[in-house]
């Protein structure tokens, strides 16, 4: 059992929070819209970061035309590119592999929530050479992407314990929407896009300051 009584579990999104992905996801779209002659920079992509990959995917075939693939085919490419990048090697957030590590020692409870597909979280868990998560939730797994509630939800049912009881990790307002619309304490730690301060939720420069041990201070509600 956990020392800590809160939290009882920590929920961490992937892209942005978890690992620095969101440049290989630049490059993704980036090359998306060249093969349909159009172009792309990171002004464009900060519009996607947060969204789920159906709506980005959609956004993105308005955007240049694209109507000989699928809403499906685009995600499929656009997630197959940015796997075939993280396996050369996991461009972890600052204090992020830390932090899970002391998680895992202190026996919190972990999930992945991100509304990339569930392949890319797997490749991604694939490569953490120890148990890091003990759900996760991918943008396939529910029928509501972020900023709904959904997702984080759905993560604290599967790990037994209640919303109110797990802080969530996120980079995006969207991402924090939908943490806050679930029930959960909700940081925010930004990283290309700012975050706003709010009352149910708090932003802290970064996940290196952080331990099992000091995560009470990160409560926002009873």
């Amino acid at each position: 059992m956990p020392a800590n009584k809160f939290p009882m579990a920590v929920l961490w999104d992937l892209d942005g929070t978890l690992i620095d992905s969101e440049p290989y996801w630049l490059l993704s779209e980036a090359r998306l819209a060249k093969q349909y002659g159009g172009s792309w920079n990171q002004e464009d992509g900060k519009q996607l970061i947060g969204n789920n990959l159906y709506q980005a995917s959609d956004f993105l075939k308005n955007r240049f035309g694209i109507d000989d693939m699928s809403t499906q085919e685009v995600i499929d490419q656009l997630t197959n590119e940015v796997i075939e990048q993280l396996r050369t090697k996991l461009p972890w957030r600052p204090g992020a592999l830390e932090l899970l590590i002391d998680l895992k020692k202190a026996g919190i409870k972990t999930a992945l929530v991100t509304m990339s597909m569930r392949s890319m979280a797997l490749a991604v868990i694939d490569q953490i050479d120890f148990p890091a998560f003990d759900v996760v939730v991918a943008g396939d797994d529910v029928k509501h992407g972020k900023p709904h509630p959904e997702p984080y939800m759905k993560a604290a049912e599967l790990l037994g314990v209640g919303a109110d009881q797990c802080i969530a990790l996120e980079d995006s307002p969207t991402g924090l929407a939908s943490a806050v619309a679930a029930g959960c304490h909700a940081v925010g730690i930004p990283n290309i896009i700012a975050l706003p301060e709010g009352p149910r939720q708090k932003i802290v420069g970064s996940l290196t300051d952080l331990t099992a041990a000091n995560l009470e201070t990160l409560r926002i509600h009873d």
